[in-house]
């Protein structure tokens, strides 16, 4: 224990806020990317930096892939792009609720 407990007296607890997903949720729902982040740290721990760079990079990808969602995003990205190709030569007419004529709500 330190002779001057800073983070206690100031009411911060930063050790425990340290990673992402792991601290409180609100309605105690866990977070979008918890079990990634659980997976990674499990493996990371105790082995140290540089052999968890190697060791544990398949968790750790996992775990940005769901924080920042690349993947999902390029393959939006190439749907899209094929409906419109798709559309521009009249092989496929979107429904009319995707182009904003569907019946009005009440």
């Amino acid at each position: 224990m330190p002779f001057l407990d800073i983070q206690k007296r100031l009411g911060l607890d930063i050790d425990r806020t340290m990673t992402i997903q792991s601290g409180e949720q609100p309605h105690r729902i866990p977070a979008r990317c918890h079990a990634f982040e659980k997976e990674w740290i499990e493996c990371a721990h105790g082995i140290g930096t540089i052999r968890a760079e190697k060791e544990c990079k398949i968790e750790y990808d996992d775990l940005v892939e769901c924080l920042l969602r690349h993947k999902t995003i390029q393959r939006v990205s190439a749907i899209k792009k094929q409906r419109d190709k798709l559309i521009k030569e009249g092989k496929y007419t979107p429904p009319p609720h995707h182009l904003g004529k569907g019946e009005p709500r009440p």
